[in-house]
């Protein structure tokens, strides 16, 4: 089931997600959805609290060297945390919460995740690049944060002006 994907302003995105304690039939269904729902909205990576379910949970799924996005590399991440980190890179990012608005940000480059599957087996894994980027974009979702508060105030400025234009626009 495709669900519906909250926005800027919502206070909602400023929720900390909790920790899941049952790998059960309910989980399996909100990562399935989560799933639906991302791909349908050509995204690349999707947090539980995106669809105002608060908790620590995310996908990932970048499209391979064709540009496709293929089901079996998807990246079903629960209770995520970077136990270290290396390096420093910039890269324009996006989000489905702020939709049509990228910006240049600064992230570790490369990171060591440890998180676990849909069925409660703990997974470390090494990622860097836009992997590396997308891991740090959808945990900081899971603490209450959005990429825009990464940017320099000026560019948060320009952000919020542009923002409030184009929500006017829309009445």
């Amino acid at each position: 089931m495709i669900r519906e994907v909250i926005t800027y302003p919502d206070k909602r995105l400023k929720l900390a997600s909790k920790d899941i304690e049952k790998f059960d039939e309910e989980l399996h269904s909100l990562l399935d959805d989560m799933y639906e729902t991302m791909t349908a909205k050509n995204g690349i990576g999707l947090a539980a609290i995106q669809v105002a379910v608060p908790l620590n949970t995310l996908l990932i799924l970048l499209p391979d060297e064709n540009d496709e996005q293929k089901k079996e590399d998807l990246i079903e991440v629960i209770n995520p945390k970077i136990v270290e980190k290396k390096g420093s890179i910039v890269y324009q990012e996006g989000c489905l919460s702020v939709p049509d608005y990228y910006d240049d940000v600064e992230r570790a480059e490369w990171i060591r995740v440890e998180y676990f599957d849909r069925f409660g087996n703990k997974i470390v894994k090494e990622c860097d690049g836009l992997l590396a980027v997308a891991f740090q974009h959808e945990m900081d979702h899971l603490k209450g944060h959005l990429f825009i508060e990464k940017l320099s105030y000026l560019k948060r400025k320009k952000f919020e002006k542009e923002w409030k234009k184009k929500q006017r626009a829309k009445k």
